[in-house]
């Protein structure tokens, strides 16, 4: 029996690193966006560009605080709940935000 796996694995390219640091520096140290239920910056207002990088946390506590004071407020991005809502889970919030992106860029 073959075991279930992603079926697109052949196109992602994962890697692990030690820090936020330390990725950011591998990806050429591009403008990186922290998403937060504390952010000031809707996400639909960001213009993002080629090679940004989105930041999410965990879904059960967010971002560290360290994370979030390391980024710039402006660029403390949130997704808008309705009052008294939670928040959205990490999975929804990916696609979301990236789907806006790849909107941006003309779905190019």
């Amino acid at each position: 029996m073959r075991r279930a796996g992603l079926d697109y694995r052949e196109l992602a390219d994962v890697r692990e690193h030690g820090s936020l640091a330390e990725c950011l520096a591998s990806l050429g140290s591009p403008p990186w966006f922290a998403f937060t239920t504390r952010g000031a910056t809707r996400y639909d207002a960001v213009r993002y560009g080629d090679g940004d990088a989105l930041v999410f946390g965990p879904e059960t506590r967010g971002l560290p605080g360290e994370v979030l004071a390391a980024c710039p407020a402006e660029r403390r991005v949130v997704i808008p709940m309705r009052p008294g809502a939670r928040s959205l889970n990490l999975s929804n919030a990916v696609s979301v935000t990236v789907y806006e992106a790849w909107r941006q860029a003309g779905f190019g």
